[in-house]
């Protein structure tokens, strides 16, 4: 499988505007989101969500720009950069950061330059989720309401 280099800027998947996506999506490359997504977002490269995108999603990407509304967790392997239009409810994983004033986050930031601090922000990211995702199992078990 073909390595995405870090100066590769021809976009592989758009979501436009009045796109709704309802699942989970992963795609190859840059990626460019305008539209709607209620859903997991893995990308391989760059992903650029736009001031009109609203996403209820955890994204995954290399570089990730951040201009609309995203509900989830955003890990970002090498830089995120969240303008001033955007809305972040959710934590941050990242090596780098950049928030413009007037931009709202709501959430824990991790700012990981040493590859051991990212390897352990990861790893307890991944065994929050892990728990997260057996929780509802476990009170249906146990006669919870």
């Amino acid at each position: 499988m073909p390595t995405v280099k870090n100066n590769d800027f021809s976009i592989n998947t758009i979501i436009g505007p009045n796109t709704n996506i309802q699942g989970d999506l992963e795609t190859g490359g840059f990626t460019r989101i305008d539209g709607s997504i209620r859903g997991n977002v893995y990308a391989k490269g760059r992903v650029v969500i736009g001031e009109k995108a609203r996403m209820r999603s955890n994204i995954s990407g290399t570089a990730i720009t951040i201009g609309g509304v995203v509900y989830g967790n955003v890990i970002a392997s090498e830089s995120l950069v969240i303008l001033s239009t955007a809305l972040v409810l959710g934590d941050i994983i990242t090596r780098r950061i950049q928030a413009d004033e007037g931009c709202l986050i709501h959430g824990k930031v991790s700012v990981c330059a040493e590859e051991t601090q990212w390897s352990r922000a990861l790893s307890e990211y991944k065994d929050a989720q892990g728990v997260k995702s057996v929780l509802p199992v476990f009170a249906k078990s146990h006669g919870s309401n």
